[in-house]
């Protein structure tokens, strides 16, 4: 695995939640994800995909900055600061949160297996 497969998969994971491209996170979250929220809560990729289908889930504006990436064997480590704007439910969200993903090799396909986020501002 090397950085720039990771850099990749990254970007096309933001760009697909940007734009609620429910195909393409199907593809590339793993079917037994797991994902802290900040409030606590734990979300499986269905509940994630079901907030996408639903279109209670809209983004209007996603930045990544500050990316790390560590490769260890077959998995990736990521944290990335991400600012976002949008809404969820018709509830306002914007600031920076933190996120870490692991993101591991399966045959030929990179999948986000686990992640949290928090928030910074």
């Amino acid at each position: 695995m090397r950085i720039e497969t990771v850099t990749n998969a990254e970007i096309e994971l933001l760009t697909a939640i940007k734009n609620a491209d429910v195909l393409t996170l199907e593809r590339i979250l793993h079917d037994d994800l797991l994902f802290n929220l900040p409030d606590g809560n734990t979300i499986t990729k269905e509940f994630d995909l079901n907030s996408y289908r639903s279109g209670k889930m809209k983004i209007e504006a996603l930045e990544a900055t500050d990316q790390v990436i560590n490769i260890i064997g077959d998995s990736a480590v990521v944290t990335v600061v991400v600012s976002l704007k949008g809404t969820y439910d018709n509830n306002r969200i914007d600031g920076v949160l933190k996120y870490i993903r692991v993101w591991k090799q399966f045959d030929e396909e990179l999948k986000v297996i686990a992640g949290s986020c928090i928030v910074l501002t």
